[in-house]
């Protein structure tokens, strides 16, 4: 039985299927592999932002590939003519300010080549790029969390035994500072809507930095005196887990690793923004770190200057070290 003879076939027209492809997004391209000349339907013109009216090469199109893809690309074309099968190659262009990601298909090797013309499709992954990206991002967080509270768990281990004088109050104050470290956890996750402000500035660093303050004859070790004002829902989170690295790396590292280490946070307005003061005293002696920096520190970076819009600085003295965080008010507040 033929095709035609199947009742279920369906009779594409060239109008139903330009619907189809304008409805996938789709941009059809063509390649006179002699001449070196591509010719695009409007789409692929649109997508690449070049002017249909003038002649095109493939290296007319590679200067819009992303630097650090074109020698990859221009490989992969060249190897078309060869492979035989059909290809997939994802890659980056430049759009002025704009990135978007391509992904090209077609049918590789000269085989069935019509008019010396290689024909394929280009598709706007960008969306989908950014959606794996964003993936690898939570799950290089998440992972990076984890490692952090197993450590933070045995820091808190540690410091309870120095002030305990039986299991059982050990028990009791390692149990009360693990629900701390709970509540604190909380507060780095997104509120639900309509919760209006999540904390005051006080309070936030007062929660999260509670269970690493002994409760023994090192009580009181961690003072916060930073101006009256609120922290929005969208800075909240920011903000905490800021506060929960910088935690996380002096118990691992600075004051809050040994007995007499103290920790001073303190505040000012200044302008539109507040600058805050991380300043550690009496730990072990401070070392810059060497070579490039680590997740967590780029995870501060990041979140400093992209969600908070300002900035941290790291002051590695003799003393300790001081970490100076400067905070956009608007930003705080939002």
């Amino acid at each position: 039985m033929t095709d035609t003879d199947n009742p279920h076939n369906f009779d594409w027209t060239s109008s139903q299927l330009r619907r189809a492809i304008e409805a996938a997004g789709v941009a059809l391209w063509s390649w006179n592999v002699d001449a070196d000349t591509i010719v695009m339907d409007d789409r692929g013109y649109e997508l690449w932002q070049v002017s249909s009216k003038q002649a095109l090469t493939f290296e007319d199109l590679s200067e819009r590939i992303h630097p650090a893809d074109r020698d990859r690309v221009r490989a992969a074309f060249s190897a078309t003519r060869a492979v035989v099968g059909p290809y997939e190659i994802d890659f980056r262009i430049v759009l002025g300010t704009d990135v978007r990601w391509i992904s090209a298909r077609g049918q590789g090797s000269d085989t069935g080549i019509v008019d010396r013309s290689m024909t394929g499709i280009f598709l706007d992954v960008t969306g989908r790029k950014q959606a794996e990206e964003g993936h690898e991002l939570l799950a290089g967080e998440m992972s990076h969390r984890v490692k952090n509270l197993l450590a933070i768990a045995s820091g808190l281990t540690q410091i309870t035994s120095r002030s305990s004088t039986s299991v059982e109050e050990m028990t009791k104050q390692l149990t009360q500072r693990l629900a701390a470290l709970g509540r604190a956890h909380d507060l780095v996750r997104p509120l639900p809507d309509g919760q209006g402000n999540a904390a005051l500035l006080g309070d936030l660093f007062t929660v999260l930095l509670a269970p690493y303050d002994d409760s023994g004859a090192f009580a009181g070790r961690i003072r916060v005196a930073v101006p009256r004002m609120g922290v929005g829902e969208g800075a909240a989170t920011g903000l905490a887990l800021v506060i929960h690295e910088l935690a996380t790396n002096s118990l691992k590292y600075g004051c809050l690793s040994c007995e007499s280490g103290t920790l001073d946070v303190s505040g000012a307005l200044a302008g539109k923004h507040v600058e805050i003061t991380w300043m550690e005293r009496g730990g072990p002696d401070t070392v810059p770190p060497a070579g490039h920096q680590g997740y967590g520190s780029k995870l501060l970076e990041r979140t400093m200057t992209g969600q908070l819009g300002g900035s941290i600085a790291y002051d590695w003295s003799e003393g300790g070290l001081v970490v100076t965080l400067v905070v956009d008010i608007k930003r705080l507040a939002g």
